[in-house]
């Protein structure tokens, strides 16, 4: 499964992507993430409970951050067990476009899934794939648009 989408986020570009970076924001961000330790600037790791139809599951797994192109452009990848549910991996580009005030936010994430949850359908996976990502990036927009106080 493939998504692609864009998202204007109402901060500068080096702000929107210190925040991309920051364990603190990212866990309050993912839906149902219960823990996200940074290990290095590269390598984190969650603990996320998730329901996909049926199947509740928490996955513990793995990401890592390829930040070559930053801040204009990185990527990741990842992967998580969810014991008897299954498997997700998959990873994600994502490029940011500065636009003075605002940044755009423009990416595509591929993910796969095995065991009883990929048995759920690609169309029920697909709509919650969306559905987790607009939550994600609704959050993330709210959260680093906010007026700093100083």
């Amino acid at each position: 499964m493939e998504l692609n989408d864009e998202i204007t986020i109402p901060a500068p570009m080096e702000k929107v992507y210190a925040s991309l970076n920051d364990p603190e924001i990212l866990q309050e961000c993912i839906p149902g993430c219960e823990e996200l330790i940074k290990h290095s600037d590269t390598e984190l790791e969650a603990k996320v409970v998730l329901k996909v139809g049926p199947v509740k599951a928490r996955f513990n797994g793995n990401v890592t951050l390829d930040t070559e192109g930053a801040p204009n452009r990185f990527s990741l990848v990842g992967a998580g067990n969810g014991g008897v549910a299954g498997f997700a991996k998959g990873g994600a580009d994502v490029e940011l476009v500065d636009q003075g005030d605002s940044t755009l936010l423009k990416y595509t994430a591929k993910a796969e899934v095995g065991g009883k949850i990929a048995q759920l359908g690609s169309r029920l996976m697909t709509s919650t794939a969306k559905k987790l990502s607009a939550m994600f990036f609704a959050k993330f927009a709210e959260i680093v648009g906010e007026t700093e106080t100083t």
